[in-house]
Formats: structure tokens, sequence, C-alpha cells
């Protein structure tokens, strides 16, 4: 088979085509751990640990067992593991029956199952509102201080 005998200098040169932002999705596998602040214009899925902020998702997907130890911004967050630390969704945020919340929440539309935890403040307004009190990086989120 000819396939098999052709030189790379035999075959054209080829492109990998990632595809856009939009389809592009990011995961932090269980049993991976990220240090570190993460940027993705794209889906981001979450199922190992991340001690950071997320921002600037289309969607974050947070699986049962994945944490996260930092701020999220995103589009839409669909939480089922722990957050510690504040949550901006321009559009939506989904709590799950399995996700702790252990933060504040500012969003434009929410859903929260049976079972799902947050100990911290919820504000709800339209974008436009959520993107004025959306923080410059490195300050809290909705005037908040931590303390310690």
């Amino acid at each position: 088979m000819a396939i098999f005998n052709k030189t790379a200098g035999d075959r054209p040169a080829t492109r990998l085509d990632s595809g856009s932002a939009e389809s592009s999705m990011s995961v932090i596998g269980s049993g991976m751990r990220v240090v570190g602040d993460i940027e993705s214009s794209g889906v981001i899925k979450v199922e190992g640990v991340v001690e950071g902020s997320v921002r600037g998702a289309r969607q974050l997907l947070l699986g049962k067992g994945g944490t996260i130890h930092g701020d999220i911004h995103a589009m839409d967050a669909i939480l089922g593991g722990t957050v510690v630390g504040n949550v901006v969704a321009s559009e939506r945020v989904e709590v799950q029956g399995t996700s702790s919340v252990e933060g504040d929440i500012l969003t434009k539309s929410m859903v929260v199952y049976e079972g799902g935890t947050i100990n911290g403040n919820v504000r709800m307004g339209d974008p436009a509102a959520i993107a004025r009190h959306t923080p410059a990086a490195g300050q809290p989120a909705m005037g908040l201080v931590a303390e310690g």
C-alpha cells in the first residue's frame, strides 16, 4: 500500500484545526490538580481540583467530584461539586444537589436543586448590572474582603 511507503516530504502539510473557542472544551480530570488561574473562552469541565480562579468561560461544568478554591467568572456555571469562592455568571448558575458553594453568587438566572447548599449571598439582576459588579483581577467580588 502506497500510504505506508510515503515519506514526510511526499505528504501535504496537515493542519490541525481544533475548532473555534466556541466548540473547544478544556478538561481537568479526576485525580488532576491545577494550581493557578484558568482562562478560556470555551467550555471548562472540572472533575479534579483547581486552586485558583476560573475566568472567561462560556460554560463551566463542575462535576460532583470536582473542587474549585477560587472565584468563578463565566457565562454559565453548572455546579455539581464544591466551590470555595464567589461565582459571577452573566447568564445562569445551576447548583445541583451534590454541590456546595461557600461564597457569594451574582447572576441573571439561577436554579438550585434539593440538596445543593449555598453559604453566602445571592444577587440576581440584568447582565449589565452584573458586568459593573465584576471585579478586576485581584479584587474581591461584590466588595467582600477576605480576613486573615
